[in-house]
């Protein structure tokens, strides 16, 4: 579920844009003024930041400067100034996309949804060059598909080197079963949920250790996760 944080100082404005963005299954969090927003922005992980132009105490554009100082976080500027001097501006300042007050909540939700397929074709596109892939003492070479831990070498058939790589590309993210059959066996593929669970059982045989504690997680009722 993706987190959007939402800095508008017009409650009614920022209490329907919320409204809107849960009815489509988004996590979201409200902050009236630009210095609050901008403690939340950097101080939690959002995947979208809605920002006012216009804010009490600190203005869009500063908040979205010191942002950038320390954060990449995509930020999507909502403000009824519309010149292109302003577009260039919120864009300077490291805004991702620009919306103009008033507008149709169903191109605000379209903008959103585009800037969230562009991140994660951006983060796939950086996993799929990294040459290895670690996690503690674990090792993917992904060109060799060889996989380590330590000076062990670990022997994986096809599906189960597929499960490792896509667990150990999504550290501290709990992946549902049926999102994990979706990306080792296929969208089209009829296998069914538990088949995940007989691989993670192959898969544990063969990379923990006795007595210590396995690196894949179970997280019931979901699905598993390897935690750093």
């Amino acid at each position: 579920m993706s987190r959007i944080l939402i800095i508008e100082d017009e409650k009614n404005l920022a209490r329907f844009v919320e409204l809107e963005l849960k009815h489509e299954g988004y996590d979201t969090q409200v902050e009236l003024n630009g210095r609050t927003g901008l403690q939340a922005a950097l101080d939690e992980n959002f995947d979208v930041i809605l920002l006012d132009l216009m804010l009490p105490e600190l203005n869009g554009m500063e908040v979205a400067r010191r942002l950038r100082e320390k954060k990449n976080t995509p930020i999507i500027m909502m403000t009824a100034r519309d010149s292109v001097i302003d577009r260039v501006s919120g864009f300077d300042h490291g805004a991702d996309d620009y919306i103009v007050k008033p507008f149709a909540i169903e191109e605000l939700l379209a903008r959103i949804r585009a800037l969230l397929r562009r991140i994660q074709i951006e983060n796939d596109q950086q996993k799929n060059n990294k040459k290895s892939v670690t996690f503690k003492d674990l090792t993917i070479e992904k060109e060799s598909r060889i996989v380590r831990r330590g000076d062990e070498v670990i022997n994986l058939t096809k599906r189960e080197y597929e499960l490792l790589l896509t667990l150990m590309e999504n550290v501290d993210v709990v992946l549902a079963r049926d999102v994990l059959l979706t990306k080792v066996w296929g969208y089209d593929s009829e296998v069914e949920t538990n088949v995940v669970d007989v691989y993670i059982r192959y898969l544990r045989n063969k990379i923990d250790r006795p007595g210590e504690n396995s690196y894949i997680q179970t997280v019931r009722g979901t699905g598993y996760v390897m935690r750093s």
